[in-house]
């Protein structure tokens, strides 16, 4: 099976990929929006919940390196929390200078902050596993069968079919600057222009990028609304879920309100 190389599905054959997609969807929302509630400092909770994510990567059999280096994309957004170190009240740890300013950490907020960027790498890794044992055309579907906003779908399926227009286009423009670019095999002698030059000519074809994108994104979407194309996601019916994946969404959903709750318990 040809996999383009946005596509985050991996095809494989286990449990988790067998597994219907409107389970997995509400299962990876469920573990979410639990990541989410759960309390700041509850340490020994985000360890049950890395190890609860992480055996679902062993299952997939997606591999856990590369769910977790794909993880790792999140830390450079989890920076926009490291504020609160220095804005939470408490306990001082160390006092930064920089310029006119006084800045002062506190043992509180580094707490809050690690807590925030602990919980976005194990809600990410859920995300994944998702993407990659999910085919997107069956996270629609799902996404429409758990009522979720037809508008909303819509959205997403555009947004996604868009990306690779965009991306052939670029592939496009590069191959036609590659096709006018004189290659000298002398290492030596110097190819290309200047750095000006070569910032103009990234300059215009970001602009014809976005013209070319555009006017195919007409193109294709006149096509779809001729061949009766109304912003909803045609599937066949989907079959009722069998008692296996009841269970599933039971046990599921039962162990993350339990986790919930303890920590609630014990650390609120």
């Amino acid at each position: 099976m040809h996999v383009h190389f946005l596509d985050p599905y991996r095809p494989r054959r286990s449990p988790i990929h067998a597994l219907d997609a409107r389970v997995k969807f509400v299962l990876t929302l469920a573990f979410i929006f639990s990541v989410a509630l759960t309390p700041l400092g509850a340490w020994p909770i985000y360890i049950l919940l890395f190890a609860l994510i992480l055996s679902v990567e062993v299952l997939s059999e997606l591999g856990v390196v590369y769910v977790l280096k794909r993880a790792a994309l999140a830390f450079p957004f989890v920076l926009a929390a490291l504020p609160v170190v220095f804005t939470t009240p408490g306990e001082a740890i160390f006092t930064l200078s920089p310029g006119p300013w006084t800045l002062t950490a506190s043992l509180p907020g580094l707490e809050r902050f690690a807590s925030i960027a602990v919980k976005s790498w194990i809600s990410v890794q859920a995300a994944i596993v998702l993407a990659a044992s999910t085919p997107f055309p069956d996270l629609l579907v799902a996404m429409r069968a758990v009522r979720v906003p037809r508008m909303l779908v819509a959205i997403f399926g555009l947004m996604w079919r868009y990306l690779f227009v965009l991306v052939d286009e670029v592939l496009r423009l590069l191959r036609a600057r590659a096709a006018r670019s004189g290659i000298s095999d002398d290492s030596k002698l110097k190819t290309g222009g200047t750095l000006t030059w070569r910032a103009r000519v990234a300059g215009g074809m970001a602009g014809s990028l976005f013209l070319r994108a555009l006017e195919r994104s007409d193109r294709i979407y006149m096509a779809m609304v001729s061949r009766g194309y109304d912003g909803e996601v045609r599937a066949m019916p989907l079959p009722g879920l069998k008692p296996v994946h009841w269970i599933v969404l039971t046990c599921g959903i039962g162990i993350l309100a339990f986790l919930v709750m303890i920590a609630y318990l014990l650390w609120s």
